[in-house]
């Protein structure tokens, strides 16, 4: 297990040298998005067959960001600052499965190299992450103050009038963001493994249990 840090936008070359348990440390823009973002983004920009005039200006920011870059499913807490800015206060990582609808089109359209969230995804997204070279990156769930403290500036907002602080788009700059790799880009998941090791536990238990 290594340590590595890594700076926005990613090599594809680098996503493939990190493997299960390699702690990372990320640095560089990424965009914090939950469940209406991932729904909307594969309705709208996946799944059409034409981008809308009134939407193209913004897609193209996005997908400009999200090339070789990460998104983090976060839903935090801001604040307004002097001028007219926004702070983050907290930024803890919320449950990724409920992503694992949009993840794998995500990935590809967008040409992502990390998703960041907890709990880990499912097989769509890891087999995403084997074909296209990315990883997911486990947060510290439960460090909200942390995590936000390596938030450097807040750089832009998208649909934040639409769907809430919450669930908005938020663009930001951090600094040694800190992570666990916990699904890499060769088919290893660690959530995988706890749960077949966990399921193999119960069965143990409940054949004592039963005698049988």
């Amino acid at each position: 297990m290594a340590t590595v840090r890594l700076t926005i936008p990613i090599a594809e070359e680098a996503v493939r040298t990190l493997h299960t348990g390699d702690t990372v440390y990320i640095s560089g823009i990424l965009v914090t998005g939950r469940d209406a973002a991932h729904k909307y983004m594969v309705e709208h920009f996946t799944r059409a067959p034409e981008i809308p005039a009134h939407e193209r200006q913004w897609y193209e920011e996005l997908r400009r960001t999200l090339s070789g870059g990460a998104i983090y499913h976060c839903g935090p807490v801001v604040r307004r600052v002097a001028g007219g800015g926004w702070e983050f206060v907290a930024a803890g990582p919320t449950t990724s499965m409920r992503e694992e609808p949009y993840q794998a089109e995500v990935i590809a359209h967008f040409g992502l190299r990390g998703v960041i969230g907890k709990g880990g995804m499912g097989q769509n997204t890891l087999r995403a992450c084997q074909e296209h070279g990315a990883a997911y990156f486990h947060a510290v769930g439960g460090a909200a103050t942390l995590i936000a403290n390596t938030v450097k500036e807040v750089l832009a907002v998208y649909k934040l009038e639409e769907f809430g602080v919450p669930e908005a788009l938020w663009v930001i700059r951090v600094e040694d963001f800190p992570t666990v790799v916990t699904m890499d880009s060769h088919g290893q998941s660690i959530h995988e493994q706890v749960e077949r090791l966990s399921r193999a536990v119960l069965e143990r238990l409940t054949c004592q249990a039963t005698g049988s």
